[in-house]
């Protein structure tokens, strides 16, 4: 049995912030790591990146690969954490071992949705989350001519870019009218779509994925779809969504919604039990309640509020919304916060023109949320006032004007800005 002070469930973004947080206070109580997957922490974000390119783990690596041994830390990788004793303060791993512990951070992530599918067990049909589905997809490229990507959303978008440019012919399905339509409005989602056509990719929306089928090797050959179609391919895959991990913490008594939910200290409702990152519901400062905001920079910043309370410092989390800065198909594109508003209590603040979108969402004089395409260079200035919950209702229309910056806002705002920056 191995007795830790603090123990981390995960490996990615919110665990290296938890973990950097508790070695600035306590630089000697014993922390360990306990990852299912078998690589140091590496960047979520790239591995479409790692797809195109053909990248290998340790070049998509989030922290150096020395980051456990420098910080003192135990790391558990390729172990899975299979049933949690919140009263006995445990662990057990899949090997099965066991770790008792005083501080526990859930850092579990999200598992990839995958709907009932008729097929959807025939060989060349792959999710698109970690680092093994590029390996696993990689090395049944050469098999593959065309693919469909099920699902046009974040992951499927990226996955789509990535097989593109290993010379790919690529069909995306998305149920919705509309590809990125959780970020985009539709003039953004347009652009983008144009861009994918351009690209060569096949858009079909507003449809769906009901039958993978195979041929006699029960090998991927083609994707029926709801309307009857057929589209011939050799792989599939399903890039729809990720879900909290929570069941570790299934009959724990730990509170759970969509997520897990935490307070402003990223605790759970057990004692000692903390958690971040994507299996946590914690605030959106846009909404003003707990939400699921399933990004890397939420997570880090919600494993650092952690981290410190884990190790008895105390820090709160101001909250987060849904950001997003993305590149596919060359078009630049920044959103945050809510970028179709639900009803007319907002304002909405518009300004095109050569290839450029700017849009501002205003609720009570304050910023709820951005979408900027082309020129994306001072979306930053926005996303600060929309972070602080300045009151823009004096100057909001200059928000989205070409000649923008930090100097178009009055005095007290701009200095305050500078100084904020320059702290980070």
């Amino acid at each position: 049995m191995t007795r830790v002070k603090y123990l981390i469930i995960g490996n990615s973004a919110g665990a290296i912030g938890a973990a950097e947080a508790i070695r600035q206070v306590d630089t000697q109580g014993a922390l360990a790591i306990v990852s299912a997957e078998p690589y140091p922490a590496y960047s979520r974000v790239r591995i479409s990146e790692a797809l195109a390119k053909k990248l290998a783990a340790e070049d998509i690596l989030f922290r150096p690969a020395d980051f456990y041994e420098t910080n003192n830390i135990q790391a558990f990788f390729g172990k899975k954490a299979e049933r949690l004793d919140i009263e006995g303060h445990s662990v057990k791993l899949d090997d099965g071992s066991e770790i008792k512990w005083r501080k526990l951070l859930l850092a579990t992530g999200g598992l990839p949705i995958v709907p009932p599918i008729e097929g959807g067990e025939s060989t060349g049909v792959f999710t698109f989350t970690t680092y093994d589905d590029v390996t696993a997809i990689d090395k049944y490229l050469d098999k593959v001519k065309e693919a469909v990507v099920i699902g046009g959303g974040l992951i499927g978008v990226s996955a789509s870019e990535a097989l593109t440019r290993r010379g790919i012919r690529v069909s995306i399905v998305e149920m919705k009218d509309r590809v990125l339509n959780a970020v985009l409005d539709e003039e953004a989602s347009a652009l983008e779509e144009a861009a994918m056509s351009q690209a060569g990719i096949e858009i079909i929306t507003g449809c769906t994925a009901d039958e993978i089928t195979s041929d006699k090797n029960n090998a991927v050959d083609g994707v029926r779809l709801g309307d009857g179609r057929a589209i011939p391919c050799q792989m599939v895959v399903i890039a729809i969504g990720v879900k909290p991990r929570t069941e570790l913490v299934k009959d724990t008594g730990i509170e759970v919604n969509r997520g897990i939910v935490v307070d402003e200290k990223m605790a759970t409702s057990a004692a000692d039990v903390y958690a971040c990152g994507d299996v946590a519901e914690s605030y959106d400062f846009v909404y003003d309640q707990n939400r699921l905001t399933p990004i890397w920079p939420n997570a880090y910043t919600g494993g650092r509020v952690a981290g410190f309370n884990m190790a008895g410092e105390t820090a709160r989390y101001g909250g987060g919304t849904s950001m997003n800065t993305m590149k596919y198909f060359g078009v630049d594109i920044v959103s945050a916060g809510i970028t179709v508003p639900p009803d007319g209590s907002y304002k909405t603040i518009i300004n095109r023109g050569n290839g450029v979108y700017r849009k501002v969402i205003i609720k009570n004089g304050c910023v709820a949320g951005l979408l900027f395409t082309g020129d994306i260079e001072k979306s930053g200035i926005i996303l600060g006032l929309m972070r602080d919950r300045v009151d823009v209702s004096d100057y909001a229309d200059i928000l989205v004007e070409e000649g923008f910056g930090l100097a178009c806002l009055p005095d007290e705002i701009w200095k305050l800005r500078l100084a904020t920056e320059a702290q980070l």
